[in-house]
C-alpha cells in the first residue's frame, strides 16, 4: 500500500516537472474526444431527422366520386393485407370536402364554385403509412392494376426517398471528414503522449537505472507513468464531456425547433451517459497506457 501511494506521489511530481507537456497532452486528448463526440452528435441528429421525415410521409389514394362502398372496402382490405402497411386512415366524401373548404377558405372563388354544385365533386381518400419510404412505390405499383382503374382516380406521395438519400449522403460526408479529423488528433495524441513520457523518463534516466540495479520492480518504475496515463484519461474525458454537455444545452433550443420542441441532444446524452463516457474512457485509457508502455520499454531493460 505504501508503494502505491509513492507511485501516485511520483506521478504528480513527474507531471509537475513537465507541466506544459502534460497540459498539451490533455488538450490534444480533449480535442480528439470532441471530434469523436461530434460524429456521435451528427449521427444521432441524422437518425432523428430521417425518423422525422419518415413519420411525416404517407401515400394518399384518391377514389373517384362514383366509387361504391363495396369497391372502396375491397381496396381497403387489399391494402391492409400488405405487411408493409403500418396504418390506414379513411376519409369519406363529406370529410374530404370539409378539409378542402378549410384549406381554400381564403379563396372565395373556389368556395363559391364548390357551393354552386349540386353534388360533392370529391371522392373518398385513403391515407396509408408504411414501414419504410421504399415501400410506398411498391404499394402504388400494387394498386396500379386494371381492376382498380375505374375506382382509383390518383395515387400520390412525396418524393421522400430522395430527401432521405440526400440526408444520408451529407451525413456520410460530414462523418467522414470528422473521422479523419479524429484520426489526426489520435495520431497527434499518440506522439505527444509518447514524447511526454520519454522526456519524463529521460530526465530521470539515471534514477531509473539505479532503481533497477537495486532490484526495483517494473511496476514501481512504470507505475507513475501509468498513473499519469490514468490522470490524463480522467481529466480529458471529464473535460470533453462537460464541454459537450454545455454545447448541447446551447444548441438544443435551436434543434428543438426542428424536432418538435423536445430537447433531443440533452436527452440523448443524458440517457446514454454511461455508455458514452465508459467507451471513451476505455479508448483513451488504452491509448495512453499503450503509448506509455512503448515509451518506457527501453528503460525497463536497464
Amino acid at each position: 500500500m505504501l508503494s502505491f501511494f509513492r507511485v501516485i506521489k511520483f506521478a504528480f511530481q513527474d507531471m509537475g516537472r513537465n507541466f506544459s507537456l502534460s497540459l498539451m497532452t490533455v488538450v490534444i486528448l480533449i480535442l480528439m474526444l470532441l471530434s469523436m463526440n461530434t460524429v456521435i452528435v451528427v449521427r444521432a441528429l441524422t437518425q432523428e431527422a430521417v425518423s422525422t421525415v419518415k413519420n411525416q410521409i404517407d401515400v394518399s389514394v384518391y377514389f373517384v366520386p362514383t366509387a361504391t362502398d363495396e369497391q372502396v372496402e375491397e381496396v381497403k382490405a387489399y391494402v391492409s393485407s400488405f405487411p408493409e402497411v403500418v396504418s390506414l386512415t379513411f376519409l369519406d366524401k363529406d370529410k374530404v370536402l370539409e378539409q378542402f373548404k378549410e384549406t381554400h377558405k381564403e379563396n372565395e372563388n373556389i368556395i363559391a364554385s364548390i357551393d354552386e354544385l349540386d353534388e360533392n365533386p370529391l371522392g373518398p381518400t385513403m391515407i396509408v403509412k408504411t414501414r419504410e419510404p421504399s415501400d410506398y412505390q411498391k404499394l402504388i405499383t400494387a394498386l396500379t392494376i386494371p381492376e382498380y382503374e375505374d375506382v382509383i382516380e390518383a395515387k400520390t406521395f412525396g418524393d421522400t426517398e430522395q430527401a432521405i438519400d440526400r440526408i444520408s449522403v451529407i451525413t456520410a460526408q460530414v462523418e467522414k471528414a470528422v473521422w479523419v479529423l479524429s484520426g489526426l488528433f489520435l495520431v497527434i495524441a499518440f506522439f505527444v503522449i509518447f514524447n511526454t513520457i520519454r522526456v519524463a523518463i529521460y530526465t530521470q534516466r539515471i534514477e531509473i537505472g539505479i532503481k533497477k540495479l537495486v532490484g526495483a520492480t517494473n511496476w514501481f518504475i512504470q507505475g507513475p507513468y501509468i498513473m499519469e496515463a490514468f490522470f490524463f484519461t480522467c481529466v480529458s474525458v471529464a473535460s470533453s464531456y462537460g464541454l459537450v454537455y454545455m454545447a448541447t444545452k446551447f444548441l438544443d433550443p435551436y434543434v428543438s425547433v426542428i424536432f418538435g420542441g423536445q430537447y433531443f441532444l440533452t436527452n440523448y446524452f443524458e440517457s446514454n451517459i454511461l455508455l458514452l463516457i465508459g467507451s471513451q474512457f476505455i479508448v483513451v485509457l488504452l491509448l495512453t497506457i499503450i503509448t506509455s508502455g512503448l515509451a518506457m520499454r527501453k528503460y525497463l531493460r536497464v
